[in-house]
């Protein structure tokens, strides 16, 4: 009787199936298996199949909205990493992931067209074998934009989630499976060696002479000088640079009395000077001159934040360039951020910085002030989204989108869903360069991109319900032999491309590859084996590349078999 009520109030109101079909697909998809998890898009195409089995009929319209906001929200992600790959040195892992896609692409089409697959189920194929959900909102416009029967549309909209489901499992373990541990024998190297190798050349030219490989953790300590030679005696400038590791005096007291300073102030005996640096920097201190409890002195105002790097000259420049700059006085980097999925790459003196990269940093507010007027703004938490960024972005880019050019007799269209995306990619990296133009805090984006897409894979997902297991049926285990072609193939010759076709490191390749496929479980898996995050090195550019044109071949791979 409850269970009959349930399922009679899930037709009558629909919408409450698809916050079901969330909880309970995130909930899946976040259960360990050993070291695997469905993940939430799995999960939540599962419970819509699930549920579906009901008969629940939900507007398409829903599906919609809820899929051209996630385009937008991913665009706008990678949109900074995006431009630059295309625009700047990253210019051969961009083409490799051209390349890549490309070869994705071509292996779904072979297994399409020697199985007779129909452009639902070679969508299902795509999105599954490579992990690319996104491409499904894409390849259904697509579908419902053919020229098939209201009849035949629905067909292949009906076999997307099938192939998807069978597809995904070794699209997602299979990738990490390959690239970890079958990638470095084909490549033939000791991964931890090369990454540790690496390391050291990327260290060749240290921060401000010092064989550090990052800088470390700030804290402020107040010493009195007691004796002349060591430090007293001595400018400002000259007594930062007496210890190996970076240090700087942020106050002084001298006679009682807090003084300001500049770097050519001469320290002398009986100054209580504020310090601040790592903790190792400081011991160096402890030892030459006496510590001391003076609250006032060291009573500075200090200020972690994230700063968004949209310095053009900064593009591409060293980390020790930053670090012996000017403007960096005072300042202490904790971590770099790169990219929509916020890879963390290595504080390493010759790591390149980039336009668009997020720099967590620790300092004064005066100092951090300072870094800011040359570097770039700083992303301080915020729970205000610009709407009319996003409204207007989506509009214009659908409007652009919808427009049809014939080639050849054939109407070519990117569709509202595919100008969105673009639309996202302009207005991030716009957004990098020229921060006034509106903020979406990454809540937001959080939510745009993660709930967007899995509103509508939970849709698709109860829609598709009722003929699901007919489907699976008649389909049987080939999908699932395809999929492993699909997915296979190109990890077994990517490593390979990167080697010999574009010479990239061996201590990167692996990232390379990983980015190429969207596939951060895999890169995660790399790096786990590599004992380094070396690898994420490589990941950001071919991921941001890949991202825009796996999703883009969701519309490609319809009109190749319609």
């Amino acid at each position: 009787m409850i269970f009959h009520w349930i399922a009679e109030t899930l037709r009558s109101s629909p919408e409450l199936a698809i916050f079901l079909a969330l909880a309970i697909g995130f909930w899946v998809g976040s259960r360990k298996f050993g070291s695997f998890s469905l993940g939430a898009v799995t999960g939540t195409l599962l419970a819509g199949v699930l549920i579906g089995q009901l008969g629940i009929t939900i507007s398409p319209q829903i599906k919609s909205v809820f899929f051209i906001m996630f385009l937008f929200a991913v665009g706008f992600g990678v949109g900074p990493q995006f431009v630059r790959g295309i625009a700047n040195n990253g210019l051969p892992q961009a083409l490799f992931a051209v390349v890549i896609a490309s070869l994705c692409l071509v292996c779904v089409y072979i297994a399409a067209v020697f199985s007779g697959y129909g452009p639902g189920m070679a969508e299902g194929l795509l999105a599954g074998s490579q992990t690319i959900s996104a491409s499904i909102g894409l390849a259904t416009d697509a579908i419902n934009r053919s020229a098939l029967s209201a009849e035949q549309i629905q067909e292949q909209l009906n076999a997307i989630p099938v192939a998807y489901a069978v597809t995904y499992l070794f699209g997602t373990v299979g990738t990490g499976w390959i690239l970890a541990f079958l990638g470095p024998k084909i490549l033939r190297i000791n991964l931890e060696e090369e990454c540790q190798r690496y390391e050291r050349e990327m260290n060749i030219k240290p921060v401000n002479e010092n064989y550090e490989t990052g800088w470390h953790q700030h804290i402020m300590r107040a010493y009195r000088l007691k004796t002349i030679g060591k430090f007293a005696g001595k400018s400002v400038f000259a007594a930062e640079k007496s210890a190996q590791d970076r240090i700087f005096l942020e106050n002084i007291r001298r006679d009682g009395k807090i003084i300001s300073f500049d770097e050519n102030t001469v320290l002398e005996v009986g100054d209580c000077v504020a310090v601040s640096g790592s903790h190792d920097a400081l011991v160096y201190w402890s030892n030459h001159a006496e510590e001391v409890s003076d609250r006032e002195l060291i009573n500075i105002p200090i200020e972690t934040v994230n700063v968004v790097i949209t310095n053009k000259k900064l593009n591409g420049q060293r980390l020790g360039n930053l670090a012996e700059s000017d403007y960096s006085h005072g300042i202490y980097i904790n971590s770099i951020h790169r990219g929509s999925m916020g890879v963390e790459v290595p504080l390493l003196s010759e790591t390149d910085i980039f336009r668009g990269d997020i720099i967590n940093v620790t300092g004064t507010r005066r100092n951090i002030d300072k870094l800011l007027n040359e570097v770039g703004y700083a992303d301080r938490p915020t729970e205000i989204t610009s709407i009319v960024l996003v409204g207007c972005g989506i509009f214009i880019g659908g409007l652009v989108g919808s427009i049809i050019l014939p080639i050849a007799g054939v109407p070519i269209t990117v569709s509202a869903s595919g100008g969105a995306l673009i639309a996202g990619l302009v207005l991030g990296w716009l957004r990098s360069v020229t921060p006034k133009i509106g903020n979406i805090p990454n809540s937001t984006v959080w939510f745009m991109n993660t709930v967007g897409l899995n509103i509508f894979i939970a849709v698709v997902g109860i829609s598709a319900g009722p003929t699901f297991i007919k489907g699976l049926h008649e389909a049987g285990v080939s999908v699932f032999l395809w999929g492993l072609f699909a997915s296979a193939v190109p990890m077994l010759l990517a490593p390979l491309i990167g080697k010999y076709i574009f010479r990239f490191d061996p201590a990167i390749n692996l990232g390379c590859c990983g980015g190429a496929r969207t596939s951060t479980a895999s890169v995660a898996m790399v790096a786990d084996v590599a004992k380094s995050n070396v690898p994420m090195l490589g990941y950001t550019v071919p991921y941001a590349v890949s991202n825009t044109l796996l999703t883009m071949w969701g519309l490609v791979i319809v009109i190749l078999l319609s």
